[in-house]
């Protein structure tokens, strides 16, 4: 297993890959800390959670250092991944006793109340694009509800994987309570089948969510998946052009475009769209790519050669069978996979620009004539995980937001992202169950009924 800089093209760490008997040994270890950490009050827990939300702010840049070398990101943002991961750390800590409270409920009995009681070791299965961010969202629910666990990263983030597992342990959580595998994608199968194992989560590609899903439906163990999107966002006539366009386009540069919530196709009413087009061309074409340590970067390569090769298929192929390109649409020089920002308009049914999603830092605009048109467009997707609105009328964009969008978050004058507070998660093929507020720490536990008499 190989960590390799995107950026100059070097080998920067190189891992062993766990054998089969490796992995039975820690999930065997993880198990057995499960039998004490479980029986630990949330205050115990909080501590541990508050010490580790300390070790994170502390090493801050050493931590955004590592992902940029491994992945590419540009620094700035790397630090507020980190910045975030802390945030649900605290959140957690403080909140996680009041969200798994027992909750009474009236019947005829003496007593009957719901209590919330964690249910073992849960395996997470991760991507690279947001390495410490994604485990984090996972692991700080997980831990503070009692659970333990085990990580299984992307390869290419070997690094980041390893830290996670020492900044656990140095925030003083028992030993095995969170432990990182080094394994490939082939060796998910076995685990997810392991006894001691109770469920799984996912962060990924849809055919990853729909393999894991089916191993797990197999031996009836519970999955949390959150999977790809092609997040559509509406530009109504009466919207704020200048602010629309400039929200629009920091959320499609975001991670040079490697998100799964980032805005990727924009429908725009025609009697604004002339405008809207002329505006974020000019701020898309003012995006820098470039070393993802100097701050004037906008965005940084992308993660591999392969993933930019195949976006650039992507582009290709949709001009081919009659696309548009605005600003974009070229591999440029050098040995690192840069992708410059690329606008496509003239998207039609049957591209790849229409059905797929973009996981670079490609935009897609579509003109339509009426409201109507605009969400009918905007779910015509097999995704359904984030969608914005850009309006003026906030009781319309709520409407449409509520009753029209089919997306698991739907934001009003403001791009996707997650928040701690808020359940976070898709629908249709971008996956099911949610992460995130009191709703995610309750996806794996035990929600137990309890009746005296």
């Amino acid at each position: 297993m190989q960590s390799i800089n995107p950026f100059i093209g070097q080998i920067i760490g190189e891992y062993p890959e766990y054998s089969s008997t490796e992995v039975e040994e820690i999930i065997f270890k993880v198990d057995r800390a499960f039998q004490l950490w479980k029986l630990t009050g949330f205050e115990e827990r909080a501590v541990c959670m508050k010490n580790l939300q300390a070790k994170l702010l502390e090493n801050k840049d050493e931590l955004a250092l590592l992902m940029v070398s491994e992945m590419g990101k540009v620094k700035r943002e790397a630090i507020g991944e980190i910045e975030k991961c802390a945030l649900v750390c605290s959140y957690y800590a403080e909140n996680a006793e009041s969200f798994l409270k027992n909750e009474s409920i009236r019947t005829e009995a003496l007593e009957s109340y719901i209590s919330y009681q964690p249910i073992g070791t849960v395996l997470a299965v991760m991507p690279w694009n947001f390495p410490f961010w994604q485990v984090f969202r996972f692991l700080a629910p997980a831990l503070m509800a009692g659970n333990t666990g085990v990580l299984k990263h992307a390869s290419n983030v070997s690094g980041c994987a390893l830290a996670i597992e020492h900044l656990v342990r140095k925030a003083g959580f028992p030993e095995n309570v969170f432990r990182t595998l080094l394994i490939g994608s082939k060796a998910v199968k076995s685990v997810i089948e392991n006894p001691l194992i109770k469920a799984v989560s996912l962060t990924g590609s849809t055919p990853a969510g729909q393999s894991v899903a089916s191993v797990a439906g197999s031996v009836l163990k519970k999955s949390v998946l959150e999977l790809g999107g092609s997040d559509p966002y509406l530009i109504l006539e009466d919207a704020d052009i200048e602010t629309a366009s400039r929200l629009c386009v920091t959320s499609r540069l975001l991670n040079a475009g490697q998100s799964c919530i980032g805005a990727k196709r924009f429908i725009i009413i025609d009697k604004v769209y002339d405008q809207f087009k002329a505006e974020f061309v000019r701020l898309m074409s003012q995006a820098v790519y470039g070393d993802p340590l100097d701050p004037n970067t906008t965005f940084g390569p992308l993660a591999r050669t392969d993933l930019r090769n195949e976006l650039h298929q992507q582009v290709v192929k949709s001009v081919e069978l009659g696309a548009t390109v605005l600003l974009g649409g070229f591999i440029p020089e050098g040995k690192a996979p840069f992708y410059p920002a690329t606008v496509l308009e003239n998207v039609v049914p049957g591209m790849p620009a229409y059905h797929e999603e973009l996981f670079g830092p490609v935009a897609v605009l579509f003109r339509v004539n009426s409201e109507e048109e605009a969400i009918r467009i905007a779910n015509d997707t097999v995704y359904g995980l984030g969608a914005g609105i850009f309006t003026a009328d906030v009781v319309k964009g709520k409407i449409l937001a509520e009753k029209g969008l089919q997306a698991g978050c739907v934001f009003v004058n403001d791009f996707v992202k997650s928040n701690p507070r808020l359940p976070f998660g898709g629908m249709k093929e971008s996956g099911y169950g949610r992460e995130l507020s009191a709703i995610g720490i309750r996806e794996f536990v035990n929600t137990k009924t309890v009746v005296v008499k």
